[in-house]
């Protein structure tokens, strides 16, 4: 191997170039064909496939469907915008700014007491 590798460091660059062009060439050629080899592979994978999704109801076997979440209503609010968040999940930006700013988080709850609840009455 070592030898070979001297043998191209010696050739001058015409030749290096017309090797060059014959590698990609051959190169190209046997990909093209491992790709058609691959995609016929795929699509006798995917017959397969459908035919299993009819079967099992597109879930894998043993996974149950997901579990409905009821809605959850809003505990905190944003005086100025009236945004609201459920307290569930990531801090909204404007929460997290006013904390910054040295305001507490209980200056935001929402409560039954001042009419600022979540629920709208009909």
């Amino acid at each position: 191997m070592l030898a070979k590798k001297f043998e191209l460091d010696s050739m001058p660059v015409d030749d290096l170039w017309s090797l060059h062009q014959q590698i990609s060439a051959i190169l190209s050629t046997r990909i093209k064909a491992e790709k058609h080899e691959l995609e016929k592979r795929l699509t006798i994978l995917s017959r397969g496939m459908g035919l299993m999704d009819q079967a099992s109801n597109s879930r894998p076997a043993g996974e149950r469907p997901r579990r409905r979440y009821p809605a959850v209503l809003p505990r905190y609010r944003n005086p100025q915008t009236f945004e609201t968040w459920s307290g569930r999940g990531k801090r909204p930006r404007w929460l997290v700014a006013a904390i910054k700013s040295g305001r507490n988080i209980e200056e935001f709850l929402m409560n039954e007491n001042n009419g600022t609840s979540g629920r709208q009455n009909p």
